[in-house]
């Protein structure tokens, strides 16, 4: 039996059986067969599959409401911006937060840029004021820790390249379970950011946020979390978790892809100088200068992801109805039966937590004797879709030891007998390829 989360209320069940095959009744895109076999996918990590409802939602906008926002008066522009904003103050729900701390992005990856680009810009005293408090120079630190997507490791080296900061990060075990004594150790008076995954996207482990949260306060660094394998994935609130920043994408959430979101604490946002300018974020221009309006505009310039924003709402709609504390639990279930399956299979090494420790949903793994695509190219074949490669965490893999690793991954409509088919389909490769039994002599 999984272990109960250390999230939510006990007295919260997991979504069944049953109940999930009514869920895949919703996703179009699930009744396909690949090379004459049931698709099964179990790529959900890379990017999730969408429900009507949120085909529907985009679909009926452009239909019904395709207009500019912000910026005229006509009646279809008006039924817009109310649309836009709109969904803004769902998604804000949806992650605890206030419509006005809830900045749309394109994805995850240009909300990290953003704050990195805005912190560059008050290092170069573009805005002054208030967003001095932001500025970095050579003797201060970000850190981040060694499990990062690039998304969250090469905005913060870039930035540290242009101020001239220097950027450190929090050490694993040979496990990949984050060294908190190092952190302990790392984070000094000289830490101004603290940038780190709530939830890996290799190792599916659950990062200690409170613990980080706490050594960054005592030196009075900004904390920055990327949420984007937990928002689809856990019951979240930004503002219990007293995080600063955080970030997410659409396209994970059941959303449609462009989107993505950054929260920031209002006063931090209104701190900060923009990133992104020209029309739809300003107040007053002349031919000399610029002002700006406040957040969450003053980080939106140009055309908004219209559209992709009520869709995303109509996404968080369908993950609140559903349930998230059901579907974390429904998926900590299935992150045991990944990894308990696998890790039972002669060759296979799966990286992240063990049996019967806590992890998401996911799994990503090594066939001993196979290259990650081979193992792909074989699931395929059975129909079964998994992600294959380095996953955007190549640091990660070196320190593991790997340049690769085939990762599977589950969602809301993940079905107890596809983890089967994947478990029993890996259980083949080996011999399929001809790769002798570890330990095995010829």
């Amino acid at each position: 039996m999984v272990s109960t989360p250390a999230w939510g209320d006990a007295q919260v069940s997991a979504l069944d059986d049953d109940e999930v095959g009514r869920i895949r009744n919703d996703f179009p895109v699930l009744g396909q067969e690949i090379n004459g076999k049931p698709l099964v996918y179990l790529d959900s990590g890379a990017t999730s599959q969408n429900p009507r409802s949120v085909l529907e939602a985009e679909q009926e906008f452009y239909e019904q409401r395709n207009s500019a926002v912000h910026r005229g008066a006509h009646h279809l522009a008006v039924e817009a911006t109310d649309a836009f904003e709109d969904a803004r103050s769902t998604v804000a729900r949806f992650v605890g937060v206030e419509d006005d701390e809830l900045i749309w992005t394109a994805n995850a990856t240009a909300g990290l840029n953003l704050l990195a680009y805005s912190f560059s810009n008050a290092s170069v005293g573009s805005a002054g004021g208030e967003a001095g408090r932001f500025a970095l120079k050579p003797g201060d630190e970000v850190l981040v820790t060694e499990m990062e997507h690039h998304a969250n490791l090469i905005p913060w080296q870039e930035l540290c390249r242009r101020t001239g900061a220097s950027l450190k990060y929090i050490p694993l075990d040979d496990a990949g379970a984050l060294r908190l004594e190092e952190a302990a150790r790392l984070i000094t008076p000289r830490t101004r950011i603290l940038a780190f995954t709530h939830t890996s996207n290799v190792l599916g482990n659950i990062n200690p946020v409170g613990v980080l949260v706490g050594m960054a306060r005592e030196v009075g660094a900004l904390v920055i979390l990327d949420a984007c394998q937990s928002a689809p994935h856990l019951p979240l609130d930004f503002k219990a978790l007293d995080v600063d920043f955080a970030v997410f994408s659409g396209h994970k959430m059941l959303g449609p892809t462009g989107i993505g979101a950054v929260y920031g604490r209002s006063e931090l946002l209104n701190a900060m100088p923009p990133f992104l300018t020209g029309g739809s974020m300003i107040t007053t221009v002349t031919m000399e200068e610029a002002q700006y309006l406040p957040a969450p505009q003053r980080f939106e310039a140009g055309t908004q992801p219209i559209s992709q924003a009520v869709a995303l709402a109509a996404a968080a709609n369908y993950l609140s109805e559903t349930g998230m504390q059901r579907i974390a639990r429904r998926e900590a279930e299935l992150g045991q039966r990944l990894v308990t399956g696998l890790s039972a299979i002669d060759g296979v090494r799966v990286l992240g937590p063990g049996p019967g420790e806590e992890r998401t949903g996911l799994a990503a793994f090594d066939v001993a004797g196979v290259h990650a695509h081979d193992v792909g190219q074989y699931l395929d074949e059975l129909g079964i879709a998994v992600r294959v490669g380095h996953h955007c965490a190549q640091p990660l893999h070196r320190r593991l030891g790997l340049s690769a690793s085939t990762r599977a991954s589950t969602y809301l409509y993940t079905t107890s007998d596809e983890v089967d088919l994947l478990v029993d389909a890996v259980a083949r490769i080996r011999p399929y390829f001809g790769v002798a039994a570890p330990g095995a002599t010829s």
